[in-house]
Formats: structure tokens, C-alpha cells, sequence
């Protein structure tokens, strides 16, 4: 059963209040992250046309904005933290849109390829089926989620101010099979350390 309103509110209230705290330093610590095998696993699953339309869910400050951009596509950014969504719209010159995971309004099959970079982890698990049933929605048939977060046994919760919920493959792939996706890949980041040290679990997955 998803969450009551009220603990929702909590979650998100604290969480986006914490990166609108740190919005200047987040950017600047993230800015050269190197996610460009993330953006591949994405696009190789996505018809080879230009331009795309793409949904970067939970774009932060923009810098993935700005590389699907100069790729030639047409990416929409959407964040909860309102520092962030200022700091993507200015320095990515794109649409991104001011929206809470937990009060999305997104438009029916807009989108060939959602682009969950390390945002989908702090979405409880109970809501978390909902959360998906509107990604689905908004992808074109055929089209396909990327996501990528950091893996863990199954528990969710408090780590200081920001709520998230750690899962393992068995556990990700049953929810997301479960809201109508089917899996196309999966990997662990970063690429060529022991599985011990790979914290990232990332997968695609084509909405069937």
C-alpha cells in the first residue's frame, strides 16, 4: 500500500529541504561525474534518430541535460529541489519542470527514453509502484527507462537528512517487472573494481 500523504510530505519535505541546503555545493561536486555509460545504456536501447525526446527524472543541477543536448536530442528535466531546477533551466537553456516524485503530472507517451540517473532510490518502496506506473505511462510504447541507483539488501530509511531505499537486483527487478517493464540490461558501477566495491546497480528496461 503506498505511504499516507502525511509521511510522504515528511520524506520529501526533509530530503529536497537537504539538497536545497547544499544545492551550490552538490553542483559543483557532481559537475564532472562521468555518466557516460549510463547515457550509452540508454540511448543503444532507443531507435537511432535524432532528436529523442528524453525525461532526465531528478536532473539536479542539469549537467546530463546539457550532454543529451549536444547529442542532439531533446531532453526535459525534472527535479523536486527548486534550486536545482533554476540552476538546469539557466545552465542548460532546457525545459525542466518544478515537480515532487510523490506529485507527478506528466503527459501520456511524451517520451521515447526516461533517464533515472540516481534519483529513483530515494522513492519508498511502497510508493514506488505508483512512482513507475506514470514513468510507464509517459514513455512511448516501445520506449525504455535507464536507471541507476545505489544498491544495498533491501533496506530503506533515514541516512541523515535525505530518506532512501537500497535495493538488490532480485528485489528491483520484481518491481519493476511488476509495473509493466521487461529487462533489457543490467550492470554494476564502477566499471572493472571487485563486485564489493561497485556500489551503483544500473539497469534498462523497455516498457512492454
Amino acid at each position: 500500500m503506498p505511504l499516507p500523504p502525511n509521511a510522504l510530505e515528511q520524506i520529501a519535505r526533509t530530503t529536497l529541504g537537504d539538497y536545497q541546503a547544499s544545492a551550490e555545493a552538490f553542483r559543483e561536486g557532481t559537475r564532472d561525474h562521468d555518466v557516460s555509460q549510463n547515457i550509452a545504456a540508454l540511448l543503444r536501447h532507443l531507435p537511432a534518430r535524432q532528436p529523442l525526446a528524453i525525461l532526465d527524472f531528478g536532473c539536479g543541477p542539469g549537467r546530463d541535460l546539457c550532454t543529451f543536448s549536444a547529442l542532439g536530442h531533446q531532453p526535459v528535466g525534472l527535479d523536486g529541489c527548486e534550486p536545482f531546477v533554476e540552476m538546469a533551466r539557466q545552465g542548460s537553456g532546457c525545459e525542466v519542470w518544478h515537480q515532487s516524485f510523490f506529485a507527478l503530472q506528466l503527459p501520456p507517451a511524451r517520451f521515447d527514453g526516461v533517464f533515472a540517473n540516481a534519483s529513483l532510490f530515494h522513492v519508498p518502496l511502497a510508493q514506488l509502484p505508483q512512482v513507475l506506473e506514470q514513468l510507464h505511462a509517459t514513455l512511448k510504447p516501445g520506449g525504455a527507462l535507464f536507471a541507476s541507483n545505489p544498491r544495498g539488501q533491501n533496506q530503506e530509511g533515514w541516512k541523515g537528512q535525505r530518506y532512501g531505499a537500497f535495493h538488490d537486483l532480485e528485489q528491483w527487478r520484481a518491481v519493476l517487472t511488476a509495473a509493466g517493464f521487461e529487462e533489457l540490461e543490467h550492470y554494476y558501477r564502477p566499471e572493472g573494481l571487485p563486485r564489493e566495491q561497485q556500489p551503483w546497480l544500473a539497469s534498462v528496461w523497455r516498457r512492454a
